[in-house]
């Protein structure tokens, strides 16, 4: 198959936007919940046929669905690599799906991609419904998340245990099976060496905290995804709740970081900020991790008020939109290193240039 793009509602991944609360510090609110459908073998046991059957079932459920009305069916399984990884660097399907070291995927893995709503069908699970938010809204995720999940239960038979809850592959999603989790950008803690004091908090009150695309991927450009670690004995509502009231506290102390800096370190910072503007702007070669860095400095003036004209809807763009996958389809071939490196910047100089007005 040939991945079209255009087909996704909002390409899917409307959480860009940045129209959510605190979207200067807040990029994307997620509800994950893990589910499988009784009557077969897990996904890493099943075998081909197995998944196609519930793949077969699965459609059938969202085609009732009214969350996922319009969705689009990505046969992930018969993707070529750069297709698999352009939906990875989207966040519409986890790195375990995309099998993104693997030729090709296995049998019967695909998303539905709807307009508020995906679903992530034999990865870990099954089923992985998922809903993004743009900017801090936790509630507006989970009651999205709940209402597709009954929609599918009122036609799907889940594993369901009486004494533990929903049954999953991996005993840490037992129970609840949801993994909620924040997307923030904490370049004020960093600058002010508060983060480790921050993140230490986190983990003392259950929650974990990781890289841009979750589980094992590094933090680069200050982007940490802070998510529960527990899903078992407590309820989905006190997991989001809990989640909600530490990062409101986490952003209050990025907003406070910040004001401390302009008030201390004002002109340094500025001058640093604007190096990384005028970096971006005329740069001819930009690797990934150093793009990354550069857009967090941009996105932080932006936010600080120190650097106009810049929506922080064309930073989250940029952030996706130049990673390897997506400039290797822009190019319309694979690309080397050396070669996404000038393509990186390149891209980058563009829409910036037009954000400026000056193309």
């Amino acid at each position: 198959m040939t991945l079209d793009l255009s087909l996704l509602p909002d390409g899917g991944i409307p959480w860009i936007t940045a129209s959510g609360p605190h979207a200067d510090i807040v990029l994307s609110s997620r509800v994950r919940l893990a589910r499988n459908v009784a009557g077969f073998a897990f996904s890493p046991r099943a075998n081909d046929g197995e998944r196609l059957r519930v793949l077969q079932q699965v459609r059938e459920a969202a085609s009732h669905s009214a969350l996922l009305s319009n969705a689009v069916l990505l046969r992930v399984d018969e993707m070529t690599a750069n297709e698999r990884r352009l939906l990875h660097e989207r966040h519409l399907v986890s790195k375990e799906l995309a099998e993104l070291e693997a030729t090709t995927a296995r049998s019967g893995s695909a998303v539905l991609v709807g307009d508020e709503a995906a679903l992530m069908v034999n990865e870990e699970d099954h089923l992985r419904l998922q809903v993004f938010r743009s900017g801090f809204d936790i509630g507006g995720a989970w009651e999205r998340a709940s209402r597709l999940e009954r929609e599918l239960g009122e036609r799907l038979p889940l594993a369901y245990h009486r004494d533990f809850g929903f049954l999953t592959s991996c005993p840490t999603n037992v129970g609840t099976g949801l993994r909620a989790s924040v997307l923030v950008h904490l370049p004020g803690l960093v600058l002010t060496q508060e983060v480790g004091k921050v993140l230490t908090g986190l983990q003392q009150m259950g929650l974990t905290y990781r890289g841009l695309y979750g589980e094992g991927s590094e933090v680069v450009g200050n982007f940490f995804q802070i998510s529960n670690q527990t899903t078992l004995g407590r309820t989905e509502d006190e997991l989001c709740d809990h989640l909600a009231r530490v990062v409101a506290h986490v952003i209050s102390r990025e907003s406070e970081a910040r004001r401390v800096l302009s008030r201390d370190a004002g002109y340094i910072i500025e001058d640093k900020l604007w190096r990384a503007y005028g970096t971006l702007r005329y740069a001819r070669s930009l690797g990934a991790d150093e793009a990354m860095n550069l857009l967090s400095g941009v996105r932080l003036a932006v936010g600080m008020y120190l650097i106009g004209g810049i929506s922080v809807y064309t930073l989250n763009k940029l952030l996706v939109f130049s990673q390897l996958a997506h400039l290797s389809l822009t190019e319309g071939r694979p690309l080397t290193e050396i070669e996404a490196n000038l393509a990186r910047a390149r891209y980058v100089r563009g829409v910036l240039a037009v954000e400026a007005g000056e193309a």
